[in-house]
């Protein structure tokens, strides 16, 4: 059964940084590209960044030089490091797993809100 498990969000104010997490569990971790998405209210889900099998990385134009992901492949998991968080961060985030198959997280709330 393959599980990804989120952790790490919750409420932080303008400027604040959260770590997001996200340990996988029932696939063979390291041939599979892992990434963030985020869904705001009213809004469709968006790729925030993406890390490949190679470690490159990919990032939404919005969260450059302010997010960065990583993943242990000895751990099976992977982060997502938010710093100089804005309100309009505020989304339910979720974690991807793309090889030749797809696999979602549950998601987890982050609210940016002084």
């Amino acid at each position: 059964q393959v599980q990804l498990v989120e952790s790490g969000g919750g409420l932080v104010q303008p400027g604040g940084s959260l770590r997001l997490s996200c340990a996988a569990s029932g696939i063979a971790f390291s041939i599979y590209t892992m990434g963030w998405y985020r869904q705001a209210p009213g809004k469709q889900r968006e790729l925030v960044a993406a890390a490949t099998v190679g470690c490159n990385t990919n990032y939404a134009d919005s969260v450059k030089g302010r997010f960065t992901i990583s993943r242990d492949n000895a751990k099976k998991t992977v982060y997502l490091q938010m710093n100089s968080l804005k309100p309009e961060d505020t989304a339910v985030y979720y974690c991807n797993a793309q090889a030749n198959y797809m696999y979602w997280g549950q998601g987890i709330q982050v609210t940016v809100s002084s």
